[in-house]
Order: C-alpha cells, then sequence, then structure tokens
C-alpha cells in the first residue's frame, strides 16, 4: 500500500494531466469526476471572453494553466503575466505568446502592487483553502485602482473546504486544500480581504465577479 509520503504531489499530478494523462479529481463531489484539462487547454470561448472583457492591462493570471485566457488576452494585445506553481503550465501560455512564471502567488513577484487586473479564472478563487487569505494577497498585488476578476461557484454552493486528491496513472495525489465559493458568499470574503463586490455577472450559467480595493474606486 502506497503511504501518503510516496504519493506524487498534486503539481506533479496535475503536470501529467497536461502531458495528456486521463486525470480523476477525488473529493470535490459525491463521485469523483474528470479533470476537466481538454477544456482549459483548449481556446477561449464565449464565456472566457465574457470574463476577460473586464480585465485591463496589465493582467496576471493566477493560476493560469495551459494558458488559455492569458494567450487570449495576449492576442489582443493585452500585457498579460502567467503564473502557476506547475512547471508544464508555465510552457504552455509561452507557446501561445503570452509570458509566464514558474512561481506560487504568495511568493515575491513582480510588479507587486502595481497589477491593473489579477484574474483568478476556472475557480481559482479555491486556491490554498482559504478565499480570505488567496484575497488578501491579491490586493496587496493590485495597483490602487486595480480589480480582481473571479470566477464563482453557483449561486447557493455556499463556502466549503475540500481536500483533494488528483489521480493519474492509477496513482492518486497526495492531498491538497481547495475552496468552493458560492456568489452569495464573495461579499463577506471580499469585505474580510479589504475588497468590494463591484459587480457580478451570469453569462450563460458562468457566474463570476469584479472587486476594487475598499475604500477606493476605480
Amino acid at each position: 500500500m502506497t503511504t501518503q509520503a510516496e504519493r506524487p504531489s498534486a503539481t506533479f499530478s496535475f503536470g501529467a494531466a497536461m502531458a495528456g494523462e486521463p486525470c480523476t479529481v477525488h473529493g470535490l463531489a459525491d463521485v469523483p469526476h474528470p479533470l476537466p484539462m481538454r477544456r482549459w487547454a483548449g481556446l477561449a470561448d464565449a464565456s472566457d471572453e465574457a470574463v476577460l472583457a473586464h480585465c485591463r492591462g496589465p493582467v496576471l493570471d493566477v493560476g493560469c494553466g495551459p494558458g488559455r485566457m492569458s494567450g487570449h488576452l495576449a492576442a489582443r494585445g493585452v500585457q498579460v503575466l502567467g503564473l502557476d506553481v506547475v512547471p508544464e503550465a508555465v510552457a504552455a501560455p509561452r507557446s501561445r505568446g503570452a509570458s509566464a512564471v514558474h512561481r506560487d502567488v504568495f511568493d515575491a513577484l513582480p510588479g507587486d502592487g502595481s497589477w491593473a487586473s489579477v484574474l483568478l479564472a476556472d475557480g481559482n478563487n479555491g486556491i490554498g483553502g482559504d478565499p480570505v487569505r488567496l484575497l488578501r494577497r491579491v490586493r496587496r498585488l493590485l495597483a490602487a485602482d486595480g480589480r480582481v476578476v473571479v470566477d464563482l461557484a453557483l449561486p447557493g454552493s455556499g463556502h466549503a473546504r475540500h481536500m483533494l486528491e488528483l489521480e493519474c496513472g492509477g496513482r492518486r495525489s497526495a492531498p491538497f486544500p481547495w475552496t468552493v465559493l458560492g456568489t452569495e458568499c464573495l461579499p463577506g470574503v471580499a469585505a474580510a480581504a479589504g475588497l468590494r463586490v463591484d459587480a457580478v455577472h451570469d453569462h450563460d450559467g458562468r457566474w463570476f465577479a469584479v472587486l476594487g480595493v475598499a475604500g477606493r474606486r476605480g
């Protein structure tokens, strides 16, 4: 039996998924479900464009993955930097014409305190399992009139913390924390992080919000 210490990291498993290995997510729902890598690695669709329309440059794409969103922004001529802890997720955005760095959002980052927009797409408000801590960090990354563009779970989803595992090639990763945040829970979480909710949008069932720095109007 594989012990937890012998399990691959989630970062390793996500990299394997990016390389084409089928990958399943455990712990997010009642039953395991496939990691939607094909969707993430594809081209931006109409719902992505609706989200990205609220991003003004320069944009920091946190958890950029295969670079679908970063690549689309770069193709539009928007200055964008992809950010990811998975090494394979740095080469992918670059192949789409976007810059990218292999770094954690909680590390020292280029342009700290000067980003016009920080993008948390595809549920990346769940990074680290603590959205208040994450959004506080994001607030420090922003310029005074900056904004956060963040994907959300459906209304009624609540605020739930999960321990997830990725299964690739029959091996499960070590567990890692992740949070699901419904639209109704955003105002309290944003306020605790020093942000305000400027708008909440629904594009054909995809919910996302634009946040500003509390006490300032962008």
